[in-house]
């Protein structure tokens, strides 16, 4: 298919990406499946309160199936032939990318996104103008 940074773009690459976004989507369900459940208890009247005591609660679980993940991906990189080095490759990046955002960017979108402030989440940007 070609290359990206010298290394080949082929079956293996396509499938150590799709791999990983469905990793990814299956973290982020499970995090907004906590936000949605601690929204049905009450948790707090705060949307962004609620929202962290549910990251924080799956939290253990999200990393613990990521450094779980990590192990296999560690031992099929040693055991495994180099025809599947750049298939663990796209792996790893991808678990870390994706366990990443799962924790500490979608949730804090998902606040943004139901108060409706979205000039604060781009508040570093130099031509959004600061809320008075």
């Amino acid at each position: 298919l070609g290359q990206v940074a010298n290394v080949e773009v082929d079956a293996m690459f396509i499938t150590g990406l799709l791999a990983v976004v469905g990793y990814s989507i299956n973290n982020t369900v499970v995090v907004f499946d906590r936000i949605r459940e601690n929204m049905s208890k009450g948790i707090s009247p705060d949307f962004a309160v609620t929202v962290n005591s549910s990251i924080i609660e799956t939290l253990g679980r999200s990393l613990n199936t990521s450094l779980t993940t990590l192990c296999v991906i560690l031992a099929l990189f040693l055991f495994g032939g180099a025809t599947i080095h750049h298939f663990i490759l796209v792996l790893l990046i991808g678990l870390l990318a994706g366990t990443y955002s799962s924790l500490f960017i979608a949730g804090p979108l998902l606040v943004v996104w139901e108060k409706k402030e979205w000039g604060q989440l781009f508040s570093w940007l130099p031509f959004v103008k600061k809320p008075a």
